[in-house]
């Protein structure tokens, strides 16, 4: 844990700031699920988006939106 986190007595899950943003249209909204479903390959939670048990991923193939 870096010296910011401990000052500030944070755990490591939940972030400091966050920003709100409102989706302005379908290209957005999928740009913002990439990233979500992204997440935890980027953090090596593990290598490929479909590990993820967790994810809306599993429920957006079901419904076609990704192969």
């Amino acid at each position: 844990m870096n010296k910011s986190k401990k000052r500030h007595r944070e755990a490591t899950i939940w972030q400091r700031r966050f920003w709100e943003h409102h989706i302005r249209d379908e290209t957005d909204y999928q740009t913002h699920m990439d990233y979500i479903h992204f997440n935890p390959v980027k953090h090596g939670l593990v290598d490929r988006v479909n590990e993820w048990p967790y994810s809306t991923f599993h429920r957006y193939v079901r419904a076609g939106v990704y192969t």
